[in-house]
């Protein structure tokens, strides 16, 4: 089986989309038999090979000055090398404009195109985008980006979703054909070990002050201001030496330095592409902390379990389906003070049995293999589907760029 993935969500210094494509590409050359190509933007157009793994990268400006993303254009291009590739099936892994290009390719080829819902947009940028219209301009966007996100994944084969709660929401905007895929971890690298002292030595973190973590890009849509107050408000209380590890980049990024400035008790860490070293951190911390509540999954929270540090977040997202012990900590309400008293209230549990709870649970439900090969099921459900399909709807005008 010859497999194309095509994302815009792809950087050298990027999360849970990178991650789980990075995996997929190891599952590849590990354990089946199958080719694997991956499109996505980057500095210059290049093409690298490792055995039946291909990275193609096409030349891209970057969304903005600091953003580590860029803007795959070149439409064109993707669609040539679709044709030079005749992958036997293709992802699309954003919900922008390369996914009516995935759309329209396949359908020229006659193969299958699917979809995984990685992010939930509407929550995560265009109530942002909003909140200075006031609640009709809220509902009016809103309601027309529901309408699109139906009227574009109802064309793939299937819509993969990463949790339940997600694919219920969407199945009641009219969506029909999600199938929930969750992402997994690497249950070999993380997994409970020690207390990582000497890592703690190293950030200069004191043996008795509690360490908290955060892992992930520093952006608005991370909701990552409620952390930065909820942490000026545990040390203000002084019932504990609370540390703040922060590891990521990103537009909020002068936020953390700011903190920084006030007080010596934050870690800054702008990247970890090492696994074996994001372990360190997770094993380092008493407590990882997670502010999102626009998380489709919430990735780095499945990490931290299955390396047996327990997670703090806000009660009712997608990640409440993927917590294993723990959950009744959580905050109730999406503000620092709830955020602060529920970290303050774990912080006086059995972290360490909580931990191992939510370990054992982890990287038994979450291991990438059972993920991939689940997914895999539905790669050639599709296409032997593909065969008995009729010619793909031709898709609405001006969906891709003239060429």
């Amino acid at each position: 089986m010859k497999i194309c993935d095509v994302t815009q969500f792809y950087s050298p210094r990027s999360g849970g989309v990178r991650r789980y494509l990075g995996e997929k590409q190891e599952h590849v050359r590990r354990r089946t038999e199958d080719e694997h190509y991956l499109i996505v933007p980057g500095e210059r157009t290049s093409h690298q090979s490792e055995g039946r793994t291909h990275l193609i990268t096409i030349a891209s400006p970057k969304v903005d000055q600091t953003s580590r993303y860029r803007v795959l254009c070149n439409v064109s291009l993707v669609r040539s090398i679709l044709r030079d590739i005749r992958p036997d099936i293709v992802e699309s892994g954003d919900p922008y404009h390369l996914a009516w290009t995935v759309l329209r390719g396949a359908g020229e080829m006659g193969i299958p195109a699917v979809s995984f819902y990685h992010s939930h947009f509407p929550d995560a940028y265009l109530r942002t985008a909003c909140r200075f219209g006031g609640r009709l301009v809220e509902e009016m966007v809103l309601s027309a980006a529901r309408k699109y996100i139906v009227r574009l994944y109802s064309r793939f084969q299937y819509t993969f979703v990463p949790s339940i709660r997600l694919r219920k929401l969407l199945e009641s905007w009219g969506l029909t054909n999600t199938i929930p895929i969750h992402l997994g971890v690497d249950a070999e690298t993380f997994c409970p070990g020690p207390d990582d002292r000497v890592w703690r030595e190293e950030l200069a973190v004191p043996d008795p002050a509690f360490l908290l973590l955060y892992v992930g890009r520093l952006a608005r849509e991370k909701n990552i201001s409620v952390l930065l107050h909820a942490f000026r408000t545990l040390r203000a209380s002084h019932r504990r030496d609370y540390r703040l590890l922060v590891v990521g980049d990103g537009p909020l990024r002068k936020q953390v330095q700011r903190l920084q400035k006030e007080t010596d008790a934050v870690i800054w860490r702008p990247y970890i592409e090492k696994k074996t070293e994001l372990r360190r951190c997770y094993r380092a911390a008493d407590l990882f902390v997670h502010p999102g509540v626009v998380e489709t999954f919430g990735l780095v929270a499945v990490e931290s379990q299955a390396c047996g540090c327990p997670v703090i977040g806000i009660r009712g997202t997608n990640m409440d389906d993927h917590i294993y012990a723990g959950l009744d900590l959580w905050a109730k309400r999406n503000c620092p003070e709830e955020f602060a008293g529920a970290i303050e209230h774990a912080a006086g549990q059995d972290l360490r049995q909580i931990g191992l709870s939510a370990s054992l649970r982890t990287r038994e439900i979450y291991q990438w293999p059972n993920v991939f090969t689940a997914l895999w099921r539905y790669y050639r459900l599709a296409i032997e589907g593909a065969d008995r399909t009729e010619e793909t709807a031709a898709l609405p005008l001006g969906a891709v760029r003239a060429e």
